[in-house]
């Protein structure tokens, strides 16, 4: 079984910063592509970053400028360094990755970490 666990979160005051980590264990082959979500309170969960396994990336609008994403593809890690935070950006953030599994099967799955919550005060 696979999971992925985010650790990071807490709470700061805007314009302040924060690194997200996230950490894949289990039957892992690879994993493509990982990412960051969140999700506000009455919203629904939306991307915030996602990077390939060659390192490509994509931010969404509201963060670029702002985030870096980065991973480690040997430790199965992405992170999301988050810096001149927003109210806005108060969410539960969600680490999520599609991993294909290890032999004999390979098969590929998407998968979730709980969630780490950010709340970023004025």
């Amino acid at each position: 079984q696979v999971q992925l666990v985010e650790s990071g979160g807490g709470l700061v005051q805007a314009g302040g910063s924060l690194r997200l980590s996230c950490a894949a264990s289990g039957s892992i082959f690879s994993i493509n592509p990982m990412g960051w979500y969140r999700q506000a309170p009455g919203k629904e969960r939306e991307l915030v970053a996602v990077i390939s396994s060659s390192g490509s990336t994509s931010y969404a609008d509201s963060v670029k400028g702002r985030f870096t994403i980065s991973r480690d593809n040997a430790k199965n890690t992405v992170a999301l360094q988050m810096n001149s935070l927003k109210v806005e950006d108060t969410a539960v953030y969600y680490c999520n990755g599609r991993v294909q599994g290890g032999p004999p099967v390979f098969e590929i799955n998407d998968y979730w970490g709980p969630g780490t919550q950010v709340t970023v005060s004025s």
